[in-house]
């Protein structure tokens, strides 16, 4: 998943460097190691597993043997798994809880970007961990009238190699569902640098404040609040950014201040199971309460 410098379009990018550690709506804390969060419904161990497993993997570029590995074992995991064809021979993988309305949309990136050993221990492997323990978190206690939920795994976020060009060549799973499924959701939520061990979360300046507002009060309710601290980093261009252009308010969880950006040290070493924690407990609270509106609509 890129950082500011590689997403902004040309003429932002030194700017967004800068303001990577920039506060714009009350001043953002230092960055804080997450603890574990307060209540226990997100199975952080699982959830261990599954990003050690996809590591152990080696690199994931889209269209790779690996990749199609990974894919399927997605798609067993997830709930109503099924294969989503991207042209050019990619594929997202799609699952959902059913429910009435528009869906919530839960994604994340599986692919990893295509350079000589690099395993995205947080660049894919973290918020892919994320979701799909959310996921199986979110099965039990089920009501017909809750707004349903859509999954996706999304292939091809990164550019393909020798691309100068990410606005082209990347987020091609993600534009690819914004501009062909249906219904659109009504809310998209994209979890992508989570998992790194000194987790600090502000806002993504191009995110929806008002989604971005519950999120911080799902944290505080799961005792996650430290990871949500506040504050409004740069613009980052990612899964998020089709489903914004389509007139789907959308955030994006993403701790783009970390060093390991595209480097083969972003690996096992770089990432803790406490922030994993921290990120879905506030997940699922945030994700129960956004089902149960349909019921209070009714």
């Amino acid at each position: 998943m890129p950082r500011a410098r590689r997403l902004i379009a040309a003429l932002l990018v030194a700017a967004a460097a800068a303001l990577a550690g920039a506060c714009g709506d009350g001043g953002a804390s230092a960055a804080a190691t997450a603890g574990p969060a307060a209540t226990d419904r997100f199975d952080a161990g699982r959830a261990w597993a599954d990003l050690r497993r996809q590591v152990a993997m080696g690199p994931r570029p889209a269209g790779s043997p690996a990749s199609r590995r990974l894919a399927a074992y997605l798609r067993a995991r997830l709930p109503r798994g099924r294969f989503e064809a991207v042209p050019g021979g990619l594929r997202n993988v799609v699952g959902a809880l059913p429910g009435r309305g528009r869906p919530i949309l839960v994604g994340a990136h599986y692919d990893t970007k295509d350079l000589p050993g690099f395993v995205g221990a947080n660049d894919g492997a973290g918020g892919v961990a994320v979701v799909l323990e959310v996921a199986r978190a979110l099965r039990t206690g089920q009501r017909a009238c809750q707004r349903p939920i859509r999954f996706v795994m999304f292939d091809g976020e990164e550019s393909s190699r020798g691309s100068t060009d990410f606005l082209r060549d990347g987020m091609r799973g993600s534009r690819f569902h914004a501009a062909t499924a249906r219904p659109l959701p009504l809310v998209a939520v994209i979890v992508d640098f989570v998992a790194d061990r000194d987790l600090s979360i502000p806002r993504e300046a191009t995110s929806d404040p008002r989604v971005w507002a519950r999120l911080r009060r799902a944290a505080a309710a799961v005792g996650a609040a430290r990871v949500f601290q506040g504050g409004t980093g740069a613009a980052v261009y990612d899964d998020h950014t089709p489903f914004l252009e389509a007139g789907v308010p959308a955030i994006d969880l993403i701790d783009f201040d970390y060093p390991h950006f595209h480097r083969r040290s972003d690996d096992l070493r770089a990432v803790s199971p406490r922030s994993l924690d921290a990120v879905g407990e506030t997940l699922v609270e945030l994700l129960r309460r956004m089902r149960a509106d349909g019921c209070r609509a009714r």
